[in-house]
């Protein structure tokens, strides 16, 4: 074999590591586009909750009408560890597409629930009992949602391209949550405060379930990953009475795996939902800007964190794991002080650390998909990725907004910098400490 053919094979090899295939990248964009289309119809909710909460709770009292309807909200996070765990389970027994599909069915089914159930003053009691019911539903699609395309976005990619395709799955998170908010604004802003009261809400919600449809289509469309394929031949070689389930296989056969990926979610679910989401109403709180800005900023940053996140995937994909999202928690261990300490109320000021915050934050968003996915072979993956990733966020994320109104209350404030910077503490221990994966052959 001459030198010349020698090194053509070399650069086929390497391309066939680093490029996507027409196959992969079909995949990428169905996992990405189906996941953006189960946010959208997540995020519409608390989009034009103050709206619709009087047509499904007595309307004598607005406030506790929208007590009541962020109450069934919250009550969505308690489903997600469940749906993690059933779904994951399903998806790891029957597939990563058909774990998927069903996500995106019941996803967009609730929403189109929700946007058709007659007012209270018509059906009385049943309207909130099949309010919550929806929002139960939905939280256990988003549960199931995280570890099923997870899975099928890193093994659908080429080995050395495995952090791009995975970031994708946050991509599409920020992605429909802009645009649960654009369609908001869009309705708010062309039609009468009546006409949006009376059905322009319920017009959010059914056009979320239709956009479903387009999600659900590519994810039918789609051919089943390799490493599911495989799994599935390896698994029915082994007697039936002697199968686990993966739940079961998880926390017996990879305790350390699960564990690790409890730990890595801690610091990037905290501090993902103080910069991400919560940052603007803790500035309008604390330093009397006014909201409209405060969210101004913060749609900037989101755009700005989209656009970089495949390019963190990317980064990652070339110097590892470890160093990249060492350097989001070791710089959020500086920033926290800072961030927390100059915000005085100056839209500028506020942009500023909204934008670094978020950058620093593409170490995690880029890797959480990937380094989870990495820790746990394909028997086990969607189960491993999901369930500890939706206890750690229920625990940990759903909290953070209460822990930091808490604080500030109770003449705490100043504390707030110090609950961040001790989540990155925390993170910077578990990645410092976690083996590099980056290279590794997953089956």
């Amino acid at each position: 074999m001459t030198n010349t053919t020698m090194s053509s094979g070399a650069a086929s090899a390497d391309v066939h590591q680093t490029k996507l295939t027409p196959r992969g990248r079909k995949a990428v964009l169905a996992g990405a586009i189906g996941n953006t289309v189960e946010w959208v119809d997540w995020a519409i909710y608390t989009t034009f909750s103050s709206i619709f909460a009087r047509h499904f709770f007595p309307a004598d009292d607005p406030g506790i009408a929208l007590l009541a309807t962020l109450a069934v909200f919250a009550v969505g996070f308690v489903m997600r560890p469940v749906g993690a765990a059933v779904i994951g389970a399903f998806a790891d027994r029957h597939g990563r597409k058909k774990g998927m599909v069903l996500t995106i069915g019941m996803m967009a089914g609730a929403s189109l629930v929700v946007g058709l159930t007659p007012d209270f003053s018509t059906i009385g009691i049943a309207a909130p009992i099949i309010l919550l019911i929806a929002r139960l539903v939905q939280g256990f699609s988003a549960g199931g949602e995280f570890g099923s395309s997870s899975a099928f976005l890193v093994e659908s990619a080429a080995p050395k391209r495995r952090a791009f395709a995975g970031s994708w799955q946050q991509v599409s998170v920020g992605a429909g949550i802009l645009i649960a908010s654009a369609i908001g604004a869009f309705i708010t802003g062309t039609f009468s405060a009546e006409a949006v009261d009376s059905w322009g809400w319920r017009a959010a919600f059914i056009f979320g379930a239709a956009l479903g449809v387009i999600g659900l289509w590519l994810r039918v469309s789609v051919e089943e990953t390799d490493s599911f394929t495989n799994a599935k031949a390896r698994a029915q070689a082994v007697p039936t009475e002697k199968r686990r389930s993966a739940v079961y296989t998880m926390f017996v056969e990879h305790p350390k795996a699960t564990l690790r990926v409890f730990g890595i979610t801690i610091a990037g679910t905290l501090l993902y939902y103080m910069f991400a989401s919560y940052l603007p109403t803790y500035a309008a709180v604390t330093t009397g800007i006014p909201l409209s800005q405060a969210l101004f900023a913060n749609v900037v940053g989101i755009v700005i964190f989209l656009i970089l996140l495949p390019f963190a995937g990317i980064l990652s994909d070339k110097i590892g794991r470890k160093p990249t999202m060492s350097m989001f928690a070791g710089g959020f261990l500086i920033f926290a002080w800072p961030a927390f300490t100059l915000l005085n109320g100056n839209f500028w000021v506020l942009l500023i650390i909204q934008i670094i915050g978020l950058i620093l934050l593409l170490g995690y968003s880029a890797n959480c998909a990937v380094i989870m996915a990495e820790q746990f072979p394909a028997e086990v993956r969607a189960t491993g990725i999901g369930l500890p990733y939706a206890l750690a966020v229920a625990i940990f994320g759903g909290t953070a907004p209460y822990i930091t109104t808490w604080l500030n209350q109770n003449e705490l404030g100043s504390f707030v910098w110090v609950y961040c910077a001790a989540a990155a503490l925390i993170g910077l221990i578990v990645y410092l400490t976690m083996p590099e994966t980056k290279g590794k052959v997953i089956n």
